[in-house]
C-alpha cells in the first residue's frame, strides 16, 4: 500500500501533470468520497422538519450532527489498525456497507433518539471510509501529494454542496427520503469500489498499532494543526448545524442556500487555494482565511435577525473554508514523520471529537440568545488562529521544496 510513505518526503510529479489525469481507481474513490461527504450536510435542510414532526428542540435535533461526528472522531483511532490488517479496499467497502445500513435505518426511525443512534452508526462507517479514502487517493493519484489533496478536497466540497441540495429536494417530499437516498447512492459507490479499485495488500511496514494515532500527536506540528482544526471546526459546525434555525425556511430553500455554500467551498478548494498558497505561502493564507471566517461569523452574530445577511454570509463562508480546508489537509500530510494514514487519523480524531460539541452547544445557546452561537463560533475561530501562530516555526517546512534525494 503506497500510503506507508512517511509524510516528511512527499513525492511530487511534474507540474504539467493535469489533476484530471488520474487512474480509474482514484475516480472511483473520489466519487465515493463525494457521497460520503454528502452525509455531513444532508440533514441540514431537514433539521426543522424533523424537530417539528417529532416534537424536538433545536439542541435535541442538533445531536444528529453531534453523535455522527463524535463516533466518527473516536473511530478514527482504529481505522489505521483495521486497514493495516484487512487492506484499504476492504476497509473502504466495510465503511460504505455500514453507512448504507445505518442511513437506511435512520430513514425508518420514528423517534429523534433513534435517528441520533443510527447517525452514530453512520459515523462509524464514515470514519472507516474517510481516513482510508484520503490515504488511498494521496497514494494512488498522479501529480503528487498537493494535487491529490486538491482532488480530495474537491470531492469533499462537491459532497458538502450536493448534500444539502439532495436533503432539500428529497426533504421537501419527506424528511425520511434523504436518508434512503444516501443509502442508495452509497450502494452504487460500493459497487464502483468493488469493480474499479484493485485489491491492495496490507502495508509492508506491518500492522498499525491501535495507539499509533495518539502517539503521532506527540509531534508538535501535527498536534498544532489538529487543535487548530478542532477550534475552527467549532465555527464550521455552528454555521452548518445552527444557521437553519434563525433562517427559519423550508427544506427546499435551506438546501439551495447551503448548496451555494458548498459550491463556493468546492471552487475555492480547487482553484483559489493552490494559487493563493503559491503566492502568499501556506500558513499566512490559512490565518487570513480563518480571520475572514471569524469576521463572517461576527457579522452573522450582529445581524442574526436579517435573513438576507445570513444567506450572503453562509455562501461567503464557503470561500474562506474551502481555502483553509485544502491548505490544512495538505499541512497535515507533511506535518509529522508518520504514515499519511496515521496522520490523517490523528488529525481527524481531534477535529471531529472536538467539533462534535458545536451543534449541541450552539442549539442550546440559541434557545436563549439567537446570536450567541455565532459569537462563540467567531471566538473559537480566533483562538484557532492564535494556536496556529504558535506553530509557525515548527511548521515552516510546509512550504519548502520537496526532497529530490
Amino acid at each position: 500500500m503506497t500510503v506507508t510513505t512517511t509524510a516528511t518526503a512527499p513525492t511530487t510529479q511534474p507540474e504539467s501533470t493535469s489533476i484530471l489525469h488520474q487512474p480509474k481507481a482514484v475516480w472511483a474513490v473520489a466519487f465515493a468520497s463525494v457521497i460520503a461527504f454528502m452525509g455531513i450536510g444532508l440533514v441540514d435542510p431537514i433539521l426543522k422538519p424533523i424537530g417539528e414532526e417529532l416534537d424536538a428542540t433545536p439542541s435535541q435535533v442538533s445531536l444528529l450532527f453531534t453523535s455522527y461526528m463524535l463516533v466518527t472522531g473516536v473511530a478514527m483511532l482504529v481505522t489505521g489498525a483495521i486497514s493495516s490488517r484487512i487492506g484499504p479496499k476492504r476497509t473502504l467497502l466495510t465503511g460504505l456497507a455500514v453507512i448504507v445500513v445505518f442511513a437506511a435505518l435512520a430513514g425508518t426511525s420514528d423517534t429523534v433518539g433513534g435517528i441520533i443512534g443510527f447517525r452514530a452508526g453512520w459515523g462509524l462507517g464514515n470514519a472507516l471510509f474517510i481516513a482510508t479514502a484520503l490515504a488511498t487517493i494521496v497514494g494512488a493519484a498522479s501529480g503528487g501529494v498537493a494535487k491529490a489533496i486538491v482532488l480530495y478536497e474537491a470531492a469533499l466540497g462537491i459532497g458538502i454542496a450536493v448534500g444539502p441540495l439532495v436533503g432539500g429536494v428529497l426533504g421537501d417530499v419527506s424528511w425520511r427520503a434523504p436518508f434512503f437516498g444516501v443509502a442508495v447512492l452509497m450502494a452504487i459507490a460500493f459497487i464502483l469500489i468493488v469493480v474499479m479499485l484493485p485489491t491492495t495488500p496490507a502495508p509492508k511496514s506491518g500492522r498499525t498499532s491501535l495507539a499509533a494515532p495518539l502517539l503521532a500527536l506527540r509531534h508538535r506540528g501535527l498536534l498544532t494543526v489538529a487543535v487548530t482544526a478542532l477550534l475552527y471546526n467549532y465555527g464550521f459546525f455552528t454555521l452548518l448545524a445552527y444557521t437553519p434555525f434563525p433562517l427559519d425556511m423550508g427544506a427546499y430553500p435551506i438546501g439551495f442556500i447551503f448548496f451555494g455554500w458548498g459550491l463556493a467551498l468546492a471552487i475555492s478548494s480547487v482553484f483559489l487555494a493552490p494559487r493563493l498558497q503559491r503566492r502568499f505561502g501556506t500558513l499566512p493564507m490559512m490565518m487570513l482565511a480563518l480571520a475572514l471566517f471569524a469576521v463572517d461569523l461576527a457579522v452573522m452574530a450582529l445581524f442574526t435577525d436579517n435573513k438576507a445577511v445570513l444567506v450572503v454570509c453562509v455562501v461567503l463562508a464557503g470561500l474562506f473554508l474551502g481555502v483553509n480546508n485544502t491548505l490544512i489537509t495538505e499541512t497535515v500530510m507533511i506535518s509529522a514523520p508518520v504514515e499519511r494514514s496515521t496522520a490523517s487519523a490523528s488529525y481527524s480524531f481531534v477535529r471531529f471529537v472536538g467539533g462534535a460539541a458545536a451543534p449541541w452547544v450552539a442549539g442550546k445557546l440559541g434557545e436563549s440568545h439567537a446570536n450567541l452561537p455565532f459569537w462563540v463560533g467567531a471566538a473559537c475561530t480566533v483562538a484557532a488562529i492564535l494556536v496556529l501562530a504558535t506553530g509557525r516555526k515548527i511548521l515552516a517546512h510546509v512550504d519548502s521544496p520537496p526532497s529530490t534525494d
